[in-house]
């Protein structure tokens, strides 16, 4: 699988589990019964990882948020934001601006002209952000 598959069957798992909050394991099985989602290591290490930081993730969309409280932001939209910024976080082997463009790739597939252009302004933001703080270090 490449990157971008792990990370699409990634966003699909996130995605259900804020629609259904099912105990991820029982998403799993699932997914492998109806063999449409592929789970292997990869999307399970994205998908836990986002999972486990779940709380520390909403925090940080809702603070680059400015038009939209996190409640307001669709389900789809929150799984994209959720993923890009674990990984940009958490997961030394992706770059920022590889995990935002994918996530700008998933919003084009997934969602609304209007939510891609919100995706690209919160992740800009942070990454921004990220940068300078990179930069003060």
């Amino acid at each position: 699988m490449t990157r971008s598959e792990i990370r699409d069957s990634a966003f699909k798992l996130v995605f259900e589990q804020l629609l259904r909050d099912d105990n991820i394991e029982e998403l799993y099985e699932i997914a492998e019964e109806i063999e449409e989602i592929t789970v292997n290591d990869d999307v399970k290490a994205i998908v836990n990882g986002t999972l486990s930081h779940a709380e520390e993730l909403d925090g940080i969309i809702e603070s680059y948020s400015k038009s939209r409280k996190l409640s307001r932001i669709s389900k789809l939209n929150h799984a994209i934001l959720r993923i890009a910024v674990y990984e940009c976080i958490y997961d030394d082997k992706t770059p920022d601006n590889a995990a935002i463009s994918e996530a700008i790739k998933l919003a084009g597939m997934y969602t609304y002209r209007e939510d891609v252009n919100f995706i690209n302004g919160v992740l800009g933001a942070f990454s921004r952000d990220r940068i300078k703080e990179q930069e003060n270090a």
